[in-house]
């Protein structure tokens, strides 16, 4: 009777521990290709979700829509990027960015980490085997639908991206950078609630109850090299008052000098109420990347800065009057061409791109970009002495600072 009585004993074990050890099978990075629409590992808990007729529908638009935006936009920047940045940074700043990683990577992927800031807090995802069939279904469809507008047009409506991710199980920014890092050919090591004090000191893991803290996520990742890459997403207020309360560009500032990234930015620089954040890209940046709606050109000093202008300045959409730069359109007169489209003009040939590289603070030396020598980008015009700068017209209401 022995035998027989360890067996039931070594039984009864293992069923007590196979709760515990599915749960811990449920990766983050599992989560991730599932919310993609792609497969997660085979022992994966989600595996047989996959079966599921709303799951099937979701990976075959999710793989049709990152199919076209791979050949339409991201292969070309990335073509762009290697031509272009000869000896960029290891960390990209990418301020108003909302969950927005994949043109970070799109433009900088050489980069090793990534901070991309925006109101629209990280949100959470549940453990999905947890959810009903009906739940799934709907939050891989709020999925879809808060990324409609990034997938068309290359930037976010927020608006519909909050009311969206706010009416299911899953929330906030979180699964749509699950997406964007799945998508793009990413493994998720690890990721963890973080706070930055007033002091710029990272807290990882912590309840957030030091005062004045911004709240965010820090995912860790590797590309198909295994280089180990670190993003941080904060959820901060960039306007004056919001960065002089908290510690985030103290945070940001440990990490640079570094690369930017500014797109759909509701040219919200060219107010004096974020001049701060404004002042902090062009002192701690060594490249930028813009469109019109990014730093007013007046603002750079031509001493300490090169420019080479891409694609066609039209000037702002009729969401945005009395934004026109007339020395921008001066400077884009001879600029390249660009064969994707980027911005809130995000039709191809209609679309602005502007690299600027700083030089040295004597304003000698190579700038840090490949240049075609038969072709040299002319010099940038001189800025009109013009002050003060009367203040800019607000959004409109039906627009929001932190579109992407």
């Amino acid at each position: 009777m022995l035998v027989p009585v360890r067996l039931l004993t070594l039984a009864v074990a293992l069923l007590l521990v196979a709760p515990a050890v599915r749960a811990a099978e449920v990766t983050v990075n599992d989560t991730a290709r599932f919310l993609a629409g792609m497969p997660p590992s085979a022992d994966s808990p989600l595996m047989p979700l996959t079966k599921d007729a709303a799951w099937r529908r979701h990976a075959k638009f999710f793989d049709g829509a990152f199919t076209q935006l791979e050949q339409r936009q991201l292969s070309r920047i990335r073509a762009w990027s290697d031509v272009n940045l000869a000896a960029p940074k290891p960390t990209m700043f990418y301020m108003f960015s909302g969950p927005d990683f994949l043109y970070a990577d799109a433009f900088y992927p050489k980069a090793t980490t990534y901070v991309l800031s925006a109101l629209e807090p990280p949100g959470a995802v549940p453990d999905l085997t947890r959810l009903s069939p009906g739940g799934v279904g709907a939050a891989l469809y709020n999925v879809e639908r808060s990324l409609g507008s990034i997938l068309s047009f290359s930037f976010f409506i927020t608006k519909q991206m909050k009311t969206d991710l706010h009416a299911g199980e899953i929330s906030g920014t979180l699964p749509i950078l699950y997406v964007f890092l799945a998508r793009t050919g990413k493994t998720i090591r690890d990721v963890k609630p973080i706070t930055i004090d007033e002091n710029g000191t990272l807290s990882v893991g912590a309840d957030g109850a030091a005062r004045n803290a911004v709240h965010g996520i820090r995912i860790t990742f590797a590309g198909s090299d295994g280089i180990e890459k670190t993003l941080y997403y904060v959820s901060t207020d960039l306007s004056n008052s919001g960065v002089k309360a908290s510690g985030f560009l103290k945070f940001c500032a440990t990490f640079a000098p570094g690369n930017s990234l500014i797109k759909s930015a509701s040219y919200l620089m060219y107010a004096g109420n974020f001049s701060t954040v404004r002042n902090f890209i062009l002192t701690n940046s060594a490249t930028i990347i813009q469109d019109d709606s990014g730093i007013p050109l007046g603002y750079y000093n031509p001493k300490r800065w090169r420019f080479f202008p891409f694609g066609r300045y039209l000037g702002p959409i009729k969401k945005f009057p009395g934004r026109y730069q007339a020395s921008y359109a001066e400077l884009f007169a001879r600029a390249q061409p660009i064969d994707f489209g980027i911005g809130y003009r995000w039709r191809p040939h209609e679309s602005n791109l502007l690299l600027s590289v700083k030089l040295p603070d004597d304003g000698t030396g190579t700038a840090e970009a490949s240049v075609p020598v038969e072709e040299p980008p002319a010099p940038p015009p001189k800025p009109r002495p013009r002050r003060p700068r009367p203040a800019p017209l607000p959004p409109p209401q039906d627009f929001f600072w932190f579109w992407r």
